[in-house]
């Protein structure tokens, strides 16, 4: 089994390398990772007729090879294609995103966007994002929201999906979108299998131009962010916030989605207990 994993918090993030070292009892892993913050860019793969994508060896501790990309996080995994990494891979383990990837971020997310990838190139992907403090905005955590970020609870949990996945695979390929809480594992209430809400749990609420002193016709933009809301209990953000891991499949074909994944819920549920099971 190949595992190649990514993020779109660039190739230094903690949770990057917690996620990758996580992954090694399954197979051979390989990063390839932005070589810097990619955070919103969705699942685009940049304007390649402009630039240049250059790919550098780095070391992370644990891991055999990793390669920092200068492109986006989708790129990354587009690249995989084309065996710049070696062999095919049989999975695509995005994340540990510091913020968690619920509601309308799940179609900005770089996160989720690299798992996409995957899917369209005939491999799963799974995503994994975890929240921070205030849920962060529009699915992003600020420096001062990743202090204090529980990254093994996150690591265990996707562990524990990607083992599932493992012992008994769908015949179709996936788009698996995991959130989960920023607390220990034995904390966690339990888990659902969600849909995607309308709206981010803290969004951007203004924005406004100030003139950029010294520049004709320059503004900055100026944001402002609301504050948390709640969300409901069947959507990704409402489990979430009641302190259960979240499930939802993004690529739903019917006969999968009612049974081809019940080993992936049965894992889970032996992890952090059983919780209210919602379909996507």
């Amino acid at each position: 089994m190949r595992i190649l994993v990514t993020n779109d918090d660039g190739i230094d993030s903690v949770g990057l390398h917690v996620l990758a070292r996580a992954m090694r009892s399954f197979g051979e892993v390989v990063i390839a990772a932005p070589d810097q913050e990619y955070s919103g860019a969705g699942a685009a793969i940049g304007a390649l007729h402009l630039i240049q994508p250059e790919i550098h060896k780095r070391h992370v501790e644990g891991i055999d090879t990793s390669w920092a990309v200068s492109g986006p996080p989708a790129l990354c995994v587009y690249f995989a294609r084309f065996g710049l990494y070696g062999d095919p891979f049989d999975l695509v383990v995005a994340g540990i995103n510091p913020g968690a990837n619920v509601g309308r971020s799940v179609y900005h997310s770089g996160t989720v966007g690299a798992a996409i990838t995957a899917r369209n190139g005939g491999v799963t992907g799974i995503a994994v994002s975890q929240a921070v403090t205030g849920f962060g905005v529009e699915g992003q955590g600020w420096d001062d929201a990743v202090k204090g970020q529980k990254w093994d609870t996150a690591a265990t949990v996707a562990s524990s999906v990607v083992g599932a996945w493992m012992t008994n695979q769908p015949e179709e390929v996936l788009t698996i979108n995991v959130n989960v809480p920023n607390t220990e594992i034995e904390d966690i209430k339990g888990w659902r299998r969600t849909n995607i809400g309308l709206i981010a749990p803290r969004s951007m609420m203004n924005a406004q131009m100030e003139p950029k002193e010294g520049y004709d016709g320059s503004y900055y933009v100026r944001m402002e962010y609301g504050e948390p809301v709640s969300m409901p209990s069947h959507t990704d953000g409402g489990a979430i916030e009641e302190g259960c891991v979240s499930i939802t499949y993004l690529s739903r074909f019917d006969d999968v989605a009612e049974h081809g994944t019940d080993h992936i819920h049965n894992s889970l549920t032996d992890l952090v207990g059983d919780a209210n099971i919602l379909y996507s």
